[in-house]
């Protein structure tokens, strides 16, 4: 049964669940955005990993031969249907369940552009020199205001479809970077 990808890539689809919804009841607050960025960023790289590593060094363990292609599949076909499965899941609940949450990371995610925008903004106007200098920061932090403005921003939606079709396009190239390297550390050696 642990020979399967598939059913490798649901048991990363679980595992991605469990810290999905365990991060949505135990840990939305007034820092969720920030929250779910360091759990994407440091957690859910990890457990992919692991199922991963899992899924291809199950085969070698068994002394099944792997070329570049097969240990490849193995380590990203996992990866797929997890992600795939997830991000589905995750759009589903965020659009149609609970909106309320979605609202929640969107304004988070812009009073954090805001705010990161101002701190940018406060370190580079002491540093600069020139009056030149001064006058093109000036216009550059006006014209990222009137971007991340609220009359700009209401209707924006970080969540849709589209923007979930980027996350997963994002996510894939990490998949793909991931599986490379398994494909070329787990194949067997007599393709060398």
């Amino acid at each position: 049964m642990t020979k399967n990808v598939y059913t490798i890539g649901f048991v990363l689809f679980i595992a991605t669940m469990v810290v999905f919804f365990g991060m949505y009841f135990f840990g939305m607050n007034t820092s969720y955005f920030d929250n779910t960025m360091l759990i994407n960023s440091f957690l859910m790289p990890v457990i992919y990993l692991a199922g991963a590593y899992f899924s291809v060094n199950v085969l070698r363990k068994a002394g099944i031969r792997m070329g570049f292609r097969e240990a490849f599949g193995r380590a990203f076909k996992p990866m797929f249907v997890g992600g795939f499965l997830s991000v589905i899941v995750m759009f589903l609940f965020l659009n149609f369940v609970d909106p309320a949450a979605k609202d929640l990371l969107n304004f988070q995610y812009l009073d954090r552009q805001k705010t990161e925008m101002d701190n940018e903004y406060n370190t580079a106007k002491p540093i600069l020199k020139t009056d030149e200098q001064k006058e093109e920061l000036e216009k550059e932090y006006a014209q990222n205001k009137l971007r991340i403005s609220h009359e700009m921003t209401k209707d924006k939606d970080f969540f849709s479809f589209r923007q979930f079709s980027y996350y997963f396009a994002a996510i894939l190239v990490f998949y793909v970077i991931l599986s490379t390297f398994f494909a070329s550390f787990f194949r067997s050696r007599s393709e060398l």
